[in-house]
């Protein structure tokens, strides 16, 4: 658990492990509200029939803090918000990571950040 004296710190669960940075409740609800769009971009897309869909913008979020992170998803092509997958970027002067992540389990994470920090 942190201190009270350091940040919150956001824990993304990975395939294969996870990874933790410092994360501010602001940040988190700006990334809610960018998965909320998202989803409600998945939703359209699944309920979309004949083949005529209308593509959605990807999701790209960003955000700048004592570490770099980019989510990206592109809604156009998983055929369900429980199918998606988002890529993520973390880095900072000394390490980069690049992975994927399933879209509900970013959800999850991002949802008990925000009971614990905002």
């Amino acid at each position: 658990m942190p201190s009270s004296l350091s940040s919150p710190q956001l824990r993304l669960n990975l395939s294969e492990g996870s990874v933790s940075f410092s994360f501010s409740p602001d940040a988190a609800t700006n990334l809610k509200q960018a998965i909320d769009t998202l989803m409600n971009r998945l939703k359209v897309n699944a309920t979309q029939t004949g083949g005529k869909s209308q593509p959605q913008e990807p999701m790209e979020y960003r955000y700048t803090g004592e570490v770099f992170l980019e989510i990206f998803c592109n809604p156009n092509i998983w055929s369900s918000p429980f199918a998606a997958k988002v890529l993520i970027t973390l880095r900072d002067e000394r390490i980069r990571l690049n992975t994927e992540a399933e879209l509900t389990r970013l959800i999850e994470d991002v949802n008990q950040f925000l009971e614990q920090y905002g």
